[in-house]
């Protein structure tokens, strides 16, 4: 990574107690719940595919949710979340595999795994039906290779989602065969957030692909503006959780999966 590409000083903290963490020894097999079809049916069911977050706390977030993470898994999923995300960061996070876990027993939907894999040992730490892989984060010298670290876990049974921030990382993440690409508007240089991100990488994007818009979707209308740019799926985050604990999750949820739905009654209802 070059200096041009530089990481903010908060997740270069991360990264490095990344590096430290390793797998549990025993290689993971997982029969996964597919995560494209969980959007399908969304779709079908007329909510907004939604990948709802679990995320305790962060470094850009004031405040820590101490709710059970089950409570509010099974909130998110009555609000009509498609899928979950659940952080197993520890230190930055507040997050576990022992959350993942419980989580994944207690609904149905799918669950990815938020965290940062640098090397191979550490897809075996938890089942999930989907990890994450930052192309970002993969450039770095002492990382392994995004397509070994692909092959691998789908070798495992995982669905993985590649991440991006810029249509330079889009080509190394379809030269890698990813099938499940996000986009996500913040940018891990200066942690700023610009909806206008996944608008101007999202064409380079092949029909095909699965394509996911992260971070900064705080509104319906943000909602809208995803879907219309060709998100076939939001991850959203913080605008569900809060870090509130008076904040109804289940509520949040609901507001932004039927937020197309909502707009498109009142369009009707209004001619």
């Amino acid at each position: 990574m070059d200096d041009s590409e530089e990481i903010a000083p908060a997740v270069q903290s991360i990264l490095d107690a990344a590096r430290e963490r390793g797998g549990s020894g025993d290689r993971v097999s997982v029969t996964p719940r597919s995560l494209p079809d969980a959007f399908d049916a969304a779709a079908v069911d007329g909510r907004t595919p939604v990948v709802a977050e679990i995320k305790p706390t962060s470094p850009t977030a004031d405040g820590e949710r101490t709710d059970d993470p089950v409570a509010l898994a099974r909130q998110m999923v009555e609000g009509g979340a498609a899928a979950l995300s659940v952080l197993t960061e520890p230190d930055h996070f507040g997050g576990s595999a022992a959350t993942l876990e419980a989580v994944r027993d207690a609904v149905d939907v799918p669950v990815l795994r938020k965290d940062f894999i640098l090397h191979e040992a550490q897809l075996d730490v938890v089942e999930a039906d989907v990890i994450l892989l930052i192309v970002r984060f993969l450039e770095a010298d002492g990382t392994d290779d995004l397509a070994d670290l692909l092959t691998a876990a789908r070798e495992r049974g995982f669905q993985v989602l590649v991440e991006t921030h810029t249509a330079a990382e889009v080509e190394k993440a379809l030269a890698a065969d990813a099938d499940i690409i996000g986009v996500n508007n913040r940018d891990l240089g200066e942690l700023a957030v610009d909806l206008g991100t996944f608008e101007a990488v999202a064409p380079d994007v092949p029909e095909g692909v699965t394509l996911i818009a992260e971070s900064g979707i705080q509104t319906a209308d943000d909602v809208t503006r995803m879907r219309d740019a060709g998100a076939d799926a939001l991850l959203i985050g913080s605008a569900i959780m809060d870090h509130d604990a008076a904040t109804d999750v289940e509520a949040n949820t609901r507001r932004l999966t039927r937020a197309n739905t909502d707009a498109a009654e009142t369009t009707t209802t209004d001619t």
